[in-house]
């Protein structure tokens, strides 16, 4: 190796370490205090359930199968693995960047010169028709002085990981909305049962009156009311039927597939996790996708940020090409060889402010990167506190619930025999109490939903699902 070529070797190393004064070393942003996110919660223990993977959390083998398909078929989440596939390639194409390019140029060139326009003398005979035969290689190499490529693969490779991240926010998201239109149809199935049993004992109350009117027990107002209570509670089921409908076809778009029938389980036979616990606040930067996410994007707009620096500074650029050239074809490899090596550094003095420009825009997105991953921590931190927080409502509701039914199912008995054997109450009486109690065990049905509901909302806030 001549003394030259270590001299250039030398030079660009050195050219190299100046990188490190150019572009900046990526740290993690600072984030907003995590201490506080799961308002009024003093969470010491790092379990959490979003560690269970959803075949634990969820113990309906129907549930579970739906989810699966959920995951095998959606066209969204398929969607997002192209988008993978999409930064993966990118991802490559910026590794192919440190080597050089290589390309093979082969072609023929017939040229017709003017005679008049070479202005020879005259009797000189020259031949203005020629045919060029050339094959030859060229190829090209940048030198990363300034750290402008390896600040694209960062980039890409933030990018990349951004979009895998993106894919698991998608799915924990799906988990979340299959597991809670199959709770919300299993609470209309409940529903729309309590309200077929509660028209069947309405139509034999409206008999029971009849009788009671024939009897001079009660009057005429009374076996209207009779009537008319019995259709309230009928025109509640083709509004119970057509929201079954809808949650059905609403599931079947989240599999992947044309609407149906949904085979299913019931709501009283749901199972719920013993420990429903929700780790440290700080562990949803880890967690929760969204959140993930978000960083990696400010990583590429903090890459991006460096690239624009790099453009300020010269680029330091190898060309060479060589080959054979010949104007006779039988000849071509005779005193055909040509060859030519350039080294050249580009530095831009005036292109109208691009650089600065580029520079400007960059670091406005990296600023706006960075607050997107802040509002996505606080955001996470606020449905982790309204769906633990649901949950324990819902809990607390169930036993006043239960003993609100039980009070109202023993007020329409009392006021039943009352109203037969006794002049101490009247039809009203009967009636309110039937409607309240109706009312109640809806409620009640609901209450159960709010509970299973926030279950998945508080899974899916934690980050459970894609592990």
């Amino acid at each position: 190796m001549t003394h030259s070529s270590n001299k250039y070797i030398l030079m660009v190393i050195a050219a190299t370490l100046l990188s490190a004064c150019v572009t900046k070393k990526y740290e993690s942003p600072k984030t907003v205090s995590t201490e506080k996110l799961f308002r009024d919660q003093a969470a010491a223990d790092s379990t959490t359930i979003a560690d269970m993977p959803w075949q634990s959390v969820f113990k309906d083998a129907k549930l579970n199968a739906l989810i699966q398909k959920g995951l095998d078929q959606n066209l969204n989440l398929k969607n997002a693995i192209e988008n993978i596939v999409q930064a993966r390639a990118t991802l490559r194409q910026s590794k192919l960047a440190y080597y050089p390019t290589l390309n093979v140029d082969a072609n023929v060139t017939r040229t017709k010169q003017s005679e008049a326009g070479l202005n020879f003398p005259a009797g000189i005979n020259i031949n203005t028709l020629t045919t060029t035969y050339k094959l030859g290689l060229s190829t090209s190499w940048e030198a990363d002085i300034w750290g402008k490529l390896s600040s694209s693969k960062r980039s890409a490779f933030a990018s990349y990981l951004a979009t895998d991240a993106a894919r698991q926010a998608i799915q924990t998201q799906l988990i979340s909305d299959i597991a809670n239109n199959y709770f919300l149809l299993l609470a209309y199935d409940k529903q729309l049962e309590i309200t077929k049993e509660t028209l069947e004992s309405r139509i034999k109350n409206v008999e029971t009156i009849k009788s009671l009117k024939e009897g001079a027990i009660v009057t005429g107002a009374a076996v209207v009311q009779s009537e008319a209570n019995r259709y309230a509670a009928e025109v509640l089921i083709p509004d119970l039927k057509q929201s079954i409908r809808e949650t059905e076809n609403a599931l079947n778009i989240l599999m992947g597939q044309a609407p149906g029938e949904i085979d299913r389980g019931v709501l009283g036979d749901q199972q719920i996790p013993e420990n429903i616990a929700i780790g440290l606040p700080s562990q949803l930067l880890q967690n929760r996708p969204d959140v993930r996410q978000a960083e990696l994007n400010f990583r590429v707009a903090f890459e991006s940020t460096n690239l624009a620096r790099t453009y300020f500074y010269p680029s330091l650029t190898l060309t060479a090409s060589g080959g054979f050239s010949n104007l006779q074809l039988t000849d071509f490899f005779t005193n055909s060889v040509f060859y030519s090596i350039i080294g050249g550094l580009t530095q831009p003095l005036f292109n109208h402010g691009i650089n600065k420009a580029r520079l400007t825009t960059a670091q406005s997105q990296q600023i706006q990167a960075l607050n997107n991953f802040q509002q996505s921590l606080l955001v996470a931190g606020q449905e982790v506190s309204n769906s633990l927080y649901a949950y324990q409502m819902a809990v607390e509701k169930q036993d006043s619930r239960a003993k609100q039914i039980e009070s109202l199912t023993k007020a329409v008995d009392f006021t039943q025999q009352l109203l037969e054997y006794s002049s101490a109450t009247n039809y009203t009486d009967v009636l309110t109490s039937q409607q309240n109690l109706l009312a109640a065990q809806l409620s009640g049905v609901n209450d159960n939903l709010q509970k299973l509901q926030a279950l998945v909302d508080l899974y899916r806030a934690l980050g459970g699902g894609w592990k």
